[in-house]
């Protein structure tokens, strides 16, 4: 269980990593459903990790980053 709870850390670290890469480069728009999705699964995936390892203060953040990624995503799906 650990080897897959580092991965999900790792994947979702590089995933908003990626993610900041493509709108800084102005690759992907930040208001795109690529852009708030990568967000949204990569906060999980670090969350997921955090969690495991009890270290509160980066749940919250990644809980806040993840709810912020999904409501995005809610708005931009709605004004397609």
């Amino acid at each position: 269980m650990q080897i897959f709870v580092e991965f999900l850390g790792w994947a979702g670290t590089l995933l908003i990593l990626w993610a900041y890469y493509l709108v800084s480069y102005k690759k992907i728009d930040p208001d795109s459903v690529n852009y708030q999705l990568m967000n949204l699964i990569g906060s999980v995936g670090i969350g997921v990790n955090v969690f495991w390892k009890q270290s509160w203060p980066a749940v919250t953040l990644e809980v806040v980053w993840g709810l912020i990624a999904f409501w995005a995503l809610v708005r931009t799906l709605k004004q397609q």
